[in-house]
């Protein structure tokens, strides 16, 4: 055999072989080999191609990375147009589809694929005897743009494929940035100074349409193939789901949250589980897509205008809007955090008008460069604040400047007039003013809140009370509050006072976990006072420690302990608990919250409703017996707590076969370890 023939063999044996690891790795997310051995390959790879430049191949997986920029885009006509996809907004207007498309296909029972409506750019790849040929961009829908360069340099898109492939076929899909690569995107350009992209879509888009390939290539795009355009030279699947069944099966990228249901009823479901879940999503998802399984009442339905009749996007509601930033407030938070936020021109986003967002911090605002004067980009997710993405530049006034927060305020507490400060290393301005206003009715709230000291009857109305009259300015006069000056309150009666007073006199005996996070220091929340609860016994021996004393214990980093010792040498915070001791408030752990808790170590996630009691109170159960409560299914969950209408974290567990137990099982297992 001469070399050449011997480094052909070679060659094709290990594209072969890294060709299998790509598609275990980036397709299937289940590698057999590390990275570095992965990497070996390639490398030989290269070598033998270098020797021999002759052998080198369209397909070889070396020719992902590294083209020279192409000067400009050609055009690539589609065979089979892109159709875009009609919406509907509402159950009544999915409803209303199905109606049509039923008396359409004149037959029972329609069976329906669902999908992701996933934010990305949708293209067209060409395949001809088992090798990509041509990719290409929806474009107008009957032509698009020649990508074919920067298609190969997205791993999970196949170079070549094995021989029972059909000749000549197309694959259509969505090419996206999963959330986190678009978080380290942004994050690498606003070191460079460069502009942000606003979202995933535009980054995914703008990463495509490189001129430059290797722009492209260092981008961690990926996608999900969601049809077959056409294919010659073979039958094809006669449904939807079998076919993206036997394109998974050659190599493709198939979404693994698909579905095939037999009735609307069931695509109802499927919208509102993933409406909920949306935001856990690793990618961003606009809606869901519903499509007739059966190929041939698709082809019986045809389509209308640029629409196939077979298929709808039943959308999610709007998360993003554009509106007038009027002004860049600043609030003071309970533990003095000067936090700016954003006064807006009304706008209505997913059926909620919002007034206000939030702009986390002055780092942000300047990373971000959003000013006074501009039109913004508005997104809101779930329960969560709203938030300014972006600003658009293009609509910016002339003569807006760039946000200055220690000039806004004069350096001054808006509340207080006290100096601000800002920690070495920190992003965040403070107000060290322990009698500050704003802090003391927060302060207040979040002592006597549920998961704190848990005093019913304080909630944020009657802490604004207290601290607006005065009768408490930190939240050791709570045990002095007498019951003549409650009832002298607006609307008090003598049955409501005497609540308050008995919640109080209640709280001195709350577990000392519950206290150390009722002091409101920084970056100590209910898990954290947890474990320092457990460490230290005692709020004395807690506030002598060290600062390697708190580190040596498991996930306490060097910010929390620096907060924990600064709470404690603070004189103010000194005063206040020697009152709160003099008060009788328990400042020791009980001999039984010292004793190793019977649930320590082990992990609990809630999904569904609970009937007895909010998830809120059941993880705070399970965490006084010194379990954990998380709120996804990993491979740590011990167990998965399933409550009425619960969702996709049920079918996660049961994958991995984490144990299920029902909430009785849950009182049972807290009833037995408490009693």
């Amino acid at each position: 055999m001469t070399d050449t023939a011997e480094a052909r063999a070679k060659i094709e044996s290990l594209k072969v072989e890294i060709n299998r690891h790509s598609y275990l790795y980036y397709v299937l997310d289940s590698p057999e080999i590390s990275d570095a051995e992965y990497d070996g390959l390639m490398r030989q790879l290269h070598q033998l191609e270098e020797k021999h430049p002759q052998l080198v191949t369209p397909d070889s997986p070396t020719q992902r990375v590294g083209a020279a920029p192409v000067a400009a885009f050609g055009v690539v006509e589609h065979r089979i147009p892109l159709l875009s996809l009609g919406n509907a907004f509402s159950h009544e207007e999915l409803v209303a589809w199905y109606s049509r498309i039923s008396k359409l296909a004149d037959v029972q029972g329609v069976r329906f694929a669902c999908e992701h409506k996933i934010d990305g750019l949708a293209v067209a790849l060409t395949y001809i005897n088992g090798r990509l040929a041509i990719g290409a961009t929806r474009g107008d829908g009957f032509s698009g743009e020649n990508i074919t360069q920067n298609i190969k340099t997205i791993r999970s898109v196949p170079l070549s494929l094995p021989k029972e492939a059909p000749p000549r076929f197309e694959v259509r899909g969505e090419v996206f940035l999963p959330i986190e690569g678009f978080k380290k995107l942004n994050s690498e350009r606003a070191k460079e100074g460069l502009p942000l992209f606003a979202n995933p879509r535009n980054a995914a888009a703008g990463s495509v349409r490189q001129l430059d390939p290797r722009i492209t290539a260092g981008r961690p795009l990926d996608i999900y193939i969601y049809m077959l355009g056409y294919a010659e030279g073979g039958a094809t699947p006669p449904s939807h789901w079998e076919t993206l069944e036997y394109l998974r099966s050659i190599g493709f990228k198939v979404n693994p949250n698909n579905k095939l249901l037999d009735t609307i009823e069931q695509v109802e479901q499927y919208y509102e589980e993933w409406l909920k879940e949306r935001e856990k999503l690793p990618y961003e998802a606009d809606g869901i897509v519903v499509k007739v399984n059966e190929i041939g009442l698709q082809k019986k339905m045809g389509e209308i205008g640029h629409e196939p009749r077979w298929a709808i996007a039943y959308k999610f509601p709007a998360v993003q809007g554009n509106t007038l930033l009027k002004e860049i407030k600043i609030s003071v938070g309970r533990t003095g955090t000067m936090n700016p936020y954003a006064v807006l021109e009304p706008v209505s986003v997913g059926g909620v008008t919002i007034k206000q967002a939030a702009l986390h911090n002055e780092d942000d605002i300047r990373r971000k460069d959003i000013r006074e004067g501009d039109t913004v980009i508005i997104q809101r997710a779930g329960d969560v604040i709203p938030q300014v993405v972006a600003p658009v530049l293009s609509k910016r006034p002339w003569g807006t400047e760039i946000f200055d927060l220690k000039k806004k305020i004069q350096s001054r507490c808006p509340i207080c007039h006290f100096q601000i400060f800002k920690p070495e290393g920190e992003v965040m301005y403070y107000c060290l003013n322990a009698a500050c206003p704003a802090q003391r009715q927060q302060r207040i709230e979040h002592f006597a809140s549920r998961s704190a000291m848990d005093i019913r009857g304080i909630g944020e109305k009657m802490s604004v009370i207290l601290a607006d009259e005065e009768l408490v300015k930190d939240y050791s006069d709570l045990y002095s509050l007498k019951g003549g000056k409650l009832l002298n309150l607006d609307r008090m009666a003598e049955k409501s006072v005497d609540n308050i007073l008995e919640a109080i006199e209640k709280s001195k005996k709350r577990p000392l976990a519950r206290l150390i996070y009722a002091l409101g220091i920084r970056h100590v929340g209910e898990e954290t006072a947890e474990l320092l609860a457990r460490s230290f016994a005692s709020v004395d021996k807690l506030a002598r420690a060290s600062k390697e004393e708190l580190i040596g214990i498991d996930t306490i980093g060097p910010k929390i302990a620096d907060s924990v010792i600064a709470f404690f040498q603070n004189e103010e915070n000194k005063r206040i608990i020697g009152r709160l001791k003099d008060a009788g408030v328990l400042l020791e752990a009980e001999e039984r919250e010292v004793a190793k808790l019977p649930l320590e170590g082990r992990e609990f996630v809630i999904t569904g409703r609970l009937e007895s009691m909010s998830r809120q109170e059941a993880e705070a159960k399970i965490r006084a017996l010194g379990g954990s409560a998380k709120s996804d299914v990993t491979r740590k969950t011990d167990y998965l707590v399933v409550g009425t209408e619960a969702g996709s974290k049920l079918a996660r567990a049961r994958s991995m076969g984490i144990r299920q137990i029902d909430e009785s099982e849950l009182m049972k297992i807290i009833k037995e370890f408490r009693s």
